[in-house]
């Protein structure tokens, strides 16, 4: 899965990764080693999150559109 972030974005997310090894771990990490972990993590959980995300979608759709219905039966008289 490809996912194109802005420079900013990634650049956050790199801070983010090398934040986490030297607290959690008291690991330096350079770049490029936060570069390969942020791919490899894109690589292999994108399209598991991707696609929660979209069924997280459709259950908050259906309950919109169950609203909207119980909002236009209310207009029979």
């Amino acid at each position: 899965m490809r996912i194109n972030f802005s420079k900013e974005e990634k650049n956050k997310l790199l801070k983010e990764i090398q934040d986490f090894f030297y607290e959690e771990r008291d690991e330096e990490i350079g770049i490029i080693a936060a570069e390969k972990i942020l791919d490899f993590y894109i690589e292999n959980l994108g399209t598991i999150i991707y696609n929660k995300a979209l069924d997280d979608a459709r259950v908050w759709f259906n309950k919109r559109l169950e609203d909207i219905e119980i909002d236009y039966n209310m207009l029979y008289r």
